[in-house]
């Protein structure tokens, strides 16, 4: 064993001790009716103290455990049903797929596309961002991964064009959270496994307000670049360049057409698509383009192998803290708190927005989406919320979180490409985290436009 893991192992000793001290007391002090009490003070108290996530709901189910008095054999088993469903191959699919796609240059096709497109205008490399991302979403599946593969061609080129650094890396880190929405996402996928909604009927729902939040992203790239001068070539757009573009990009852009026409067709299920996904990304990325070698194949499944080896990980503890939740009787205790307002279901999302959005800046998305799903999944749907437009809204607020120090994933990526603070780059996203605001009191008033695509395509939901 070499020296820092060794150093590392000793400082976690006193931690575990002074954990298992408290946990002590307060088991002494409270009964099983006061199980929930002493979960959340102990969830608390561990992740103030420096404690992973995974490990700190782990620490509390096992106090919420010990307190109800249920066999241990309960953690067990709740991470053996987490791991069980087979969709669940379908997040590392579509992980490898995107770093294959992005390795093997289609991430480059797709900048060239958007430049094509949108580039002349003013601020048009801040618009060739957004637009990329929008492709660039359809095939990764994870905003961090979209903000990384995008980002790190278009921040430095908008540097060398006079952007500031902090407004570069802003457009990238709020445009890249769309690859949470736009499908194939790895959040809805979570969502879906944890309330047994469609995941085919999740990722059509994601399909418009994914590009309805783009085009407002755009608008505020667009104000801000004009603002500032950012950018702008004068020239007219062409036709001509856009359309050998696309024609050089195609394979790029044939791949959502492939995977999501496939699921929307019947031809496959979502799993089958991420298999899908990831032939196509193999063969393209070493036949057509040649991006791909032997060095990067084996960066793209290191990356893979630690992405969904931290989400097993998560989903397995968070599970067993989320099964706890229910047999305590939260999601009762949570409705009977909310008994004055049932009347007014959009005050409720708002609270319940509000505190996803608070959550999200302390806590990682996939904890926060399977620990509180289950708390205030039941309260929405008793409200008459369709599950759908609920899965819609909860990611939404997930990607504000991206947004948000100081947990924010995408600005740690954005920051780290466009070599700024993490405290610069988080007054540069403030404008651009209105369209996000702006689309969750549009999810809360006016909410039946999202299920038009899976109605339309499935039929209404029972």
């Amino acid at each position: 064993m070499s020296a820092a893991p060794a150093r590392a192992g000793r400082s976690l000793i006193p931690v575990t001790i002074l954990v298992a001290l408290i946990i002590g007391i307060l088991l002494s002090y409270i009964d099983g009716s006061n199980g929930p009490v002493l979960m959340a003070l102990v969830f608390v108290f561990t992740m103030a103290i420096g404690v992973p996530i995974p490990f700190a709901a782990g620490i509390a189910t096992v106090a919420g455990l010990l307190v109800a008095d249920i066999p241990m054999t309960l953690m067990a088993q709740a991470a053996w049903t987490a791991f069980e469903p087979f969709p669940l191959v379908t997040i590392p699919l579509f992980i490898l797929a995107g770093q294959l796609m992005e390795q093997g240059g289609m991430s480059e096709k797709l900048v060239d596309i958007a430049q094509k497109l949108v580039g002349a205008y003013k601020g048009g490399l801040g618009l060739v961002t957004v637009v990329a991302c929008m492709f660039f979403a359809a095939l990764s599946g994870s905003g961090p991964a979209t903000t990384a593969a995008i980002g790190s061609i278009t921040i430095p080129a908008m540097q060398d064009e006079g952007y500031k650094s902090r407004f570069a890396g802003a457009i990238a880190a709020s445009a890249g959270a769309l690859g949470s929405m736009i499908p194939p996402s790895n959040l809805l996928i979570i969502f879906a496994l944890v309330t047994d909604v469609s995941i085919p009927r999740l990722f059509l729902a994601g399909i418009v307000p994914g590009i309805v939040l783009g085009l407002m992203l755009m608008a505020v790239v667009f104000v801000i670049s004009l603002r500032n001068g950012y950018g702008g070539t004068g020239e007219r757009f062409r036709w001509g360049p856009l359309l050998w573009a696309l024609w050089d990009g195609k394979w790029a852009v044939f791949a959502p057409v492939i995977i999501l026409g496939g699921i929307y067709a019947g031809i496959f299920t979502p799993s089958e698509a991420a298999a899908v996904a990831v032939a196509y990304g193999f063969f393209v990325g070493l036949f057509i383009y040649r991006g791909l070698t032997w060095a990067k194949l084996f960066h793209a499944f290191k990356f893979t192998a630690i992405v969904i080896g931290t989400v097993l990980f998560i989903l397995g503890s968070t599970k067993a803290f989320g099964q706890l939740v229910t047999i305590f009787d939260i999601p009762d205790a949570v409705l009977a708190l909310f008994q004055g307002i049932v009347e007014y279901p959009w005050l409720v999302m708002l609270l319940i927005g509000a505190f996803y959005i608070v959550v999200g800046m302390w806590l990682e998305s996939i904890p926060q989406i399977i620990i509180f799903t289950a708390v205030f999944f039941p309260l929405v749907t008793s409200l008459g919320i369709d599950p759908v437009v609920f899965g819609i809204f909860t990611v939404m607020t997930c990607e504000i979180g991206f947004l948000t120090p100081p947990i924010g994933v995408n600005l740690f990526v954005a920051a780290r490409i466009s070599k700024v603070s993490i405290e610069e780059i988080s007054v540069g996203v403030l404008p651009l985290l209105i369209p996000y605001l702006l689309m969750i009191l549009v999810l809360v008033f006016f909410s039946g436009w999202v299920t038009y695509l899976p109605d339309l395509v499935y039929g209404p939901s029972l």
